[in-house]
This record gives C-alpha cells, structure tokens and sequence, in this order.
C-alpha cells in the first residue's frame, strides 16, 4: 500500500498543472466521442469497452453506467494498494469516456440518423481517423499525471506486488497485456464490441502511450 500518499494533495489545483488538467479533459472527451465513431465501424473497440458493452447488455445498463459502476468496485483496491494513481483524471475517465460514449451515440442514429448498418466503405473511413484519435486521446490521457482510471491503475498493483519479490524488476506491459486480452475474452463470451480492431488495441496502446509519455518528459526538461 501506498500509505504516504496524501489523497488530497493529489487533487488540488495549482498553476503548474491546470494545463495539465485541460489537456486530460480534452482527452477524456475525445475517447468518448472517437469510442462512440468506432463502435460504428463494426471492427471492435479497445479491450476494455469490448468487455464493458457485452457485460452492460446482460445487466440492461447503460455503456457508461456500467462502465462507472465497475470502475467504482476497482476503485476499493486501488484506494488500498495504489492510490498514488489517482487524481482528476480518475474521475474524469470513469465518468466522461462512458456518458460521452451514449451521448454521441444518440447523436449519431438519433438526431443525425445514421443507421446502424453501413457499407464497407464508409465504415473503413470512419475507422482510420477514430482510431488515430481514440489512441492518442488515450495516449495523452494517462500521461498528463492528473491519475488514470482504476482499470488501468490494475497493471500498477500487479507489477508492485511483482517487482517486491524479484528485486525490482517491471513486468507492467505483459501484465496490461494479459489484462487487456482477458477482457477482450469476457468481450466475445459476452457479446461486446469486439473485432480485429479490439486485437490490434491490445498490441498498439502500450507503445503509443510510451511514445506520448517521451513527448511530456521531453518537453518537460526542455523548459
């Protein structure tokens, strides 16, 4: 447990973060509307959301109530072995990312009517720039130090609890890997949003989310 980590000092607002903060509510945001463009496509969501909108059916909730309900259960663990992972950033993915999700979702076949089946061809030009959003809104997201989401604060615990018994050594991108696979599992047993594109997530957020973190430290040092 992380017992000398002040839980309020981690959400007060200074002058040295509040772009920070900016930048994860952008962020947040814009996951939620690329998420809403790729369920469209067909071809599957990240493995997270994959997992989400097949459990959320069988409950009859909504994508992001349920998405809120079960970041809030993870929530408890987090609060007692990892709360140095949490911030604005926890309470912005787990609630804007699933009600952006809805709300674009009504938008889209309710206001501008766009049916729900669509040909191949509108479905690859709507996934090529969704996903490119959806990745790097993630990317940007977690590497704004504001916290991360309890889901992705898991892998954390894991390689702690790890790294205490092998002298320090990280496993942190096999345990988000194993993780995100074994949603994606819960995501085709259940009927989620799955697809190729639910696969290559799994392969291409972790480096992404690496190369978006350089671009912080980076331009960090550079002032």
């Amino acid at each position: 447990m992380h017992k000398g980590t002040n839980l309020i000092d981690q959400f007060i607002i200074t002058r040295d973060n509040y772009k920070n903060l900016l930048i994860m509510l952008i962020a947040v945001i814009l996951m939620g509307f690329s998420l809403s463009l790729l369920v469209m496509t067909n071809f599957g969501t990240d493995p997270c959301s994959a997992m989400n909108y097949g459990v959320c059916k069988i409950f009859g909730l909504s994508f992001g109530t349920y998405q809120l309900l079960m970041n809030l259960v993870l929530l408890v663990f987090v609060l007692f072995f990892h709360r140095s992972s949490l911030g604005w950033g926890t309470i912005g993915n787990m609630v804007l990312v699933g009600y952006t999700t809805d709300f674009f979702t009504l938008v889209w076949h309710d206001v501008c009517h766009i049916p729900y089946e669509l040909t191949t061809t509108i479905r690859v030009a709507i996934l090529v720039p969704a996903l490119l959003l959806f990745v790097f809104a993630a990317a940007f997201y977690m590497q704004s130090g504001q916290g991360v989401a309890p889901y992705d604060a898991i892998p954390f615990i894991l390689d702690d609890v790890i790294q205490k018994r092998n002298g320090g050594k990280s496993h942190f991108r096999p345990l988000r890997l194993c993780q995100d696979f074994f949603c994606t599992m819960i995501g085709v047993f259940t009927g989620g949003t799955y697809g190729i594109l639910t696969f290559l997530m799994v392969i291409l957020l972790a480096p992404t989310v690496q190369f978006v973190g350089d671009l912080f430290h980076k331009k960090s040092n550079s002032r």
